[in-house]
């Protein structure tokens, strides 16, 4: 049984005096089993009506790209690169380059319009640890995003400069039991 409690209208003109900021999490280690926090965090968001997008960087195999997100409920978008494969090396081709580039400017476009109040940007350390997006344009885009959004990437071997303006690390790290 479900119970409503009457809650006391205040006079005001609907707007909270002040503004939340957004966070800037990392969750990185050198296993990649943290992705599942990181989606059950972005589902259980996005259900209670927040807007959500998840970008999967290095991941193809499904004819998607930034034209055709998946839509999971009402609030949460999943896109990936235009790619017939994931991404697992430096050397691309000229088209799988164009693709990533094209979703990391979408990417920017979306979040800096403030189409979403959380980003989750997975596998970005990979694709600077690679090479294929400039770690000074993530810190920029990380500096210049609208301060309620919250920002969560993840991937292996985050770069220093990245952690220094996180304002949460999570390393996953296996235990070492006998």
């Amino acid at each position: 049984m479900v119970a409503q409690l009457e809650t006391a209208v205040l006079n005001s003109p609907g707007r909270i005096p002040y503004t939340v900021e957004g966070l800037i999490q990392v969750f990185t280690g050198s296993h990649r089993s943290f992705f599942t926090s990181v989606m059950a965090q972005a589902l259980r968001i996005s259900g209670q009506g927040t807007p959500v997008l998840v970008v999967q960087f290095l991941k193809g195999g499904i004819g998607q790209g930034h034209e055709h997100p998946m839509r999971l409920g009402q609030k949460l978008d999943w896109i990936r690169c235009d790619l017939p494969r994931c991404i697992d090396t430096p050397q691309l081709d000229e088209a799988e380059t164009q693709s990533l580039r094209k979703l990391w400017l979408h990417t920017q476009q979306v979040v800096l319009a403030g189409n979403y109040d959380l980003v989750v940007l997975d596998e970005l350390s990979l694709a600077m640890n690679f090479g294929l997006i400039p770690e000074a344009d993530v810190l920029a885009f990380l500096d210049k995003r609208p301060r309620h959004v919250d920002i969560i990437l993840t991937g292996p071997e985050m770069p220093v400069a990245v952690l220094e303006v996180a304002d949460q690390i999570t390393e996953i790290r296996r235990s070492h039991r006998p």
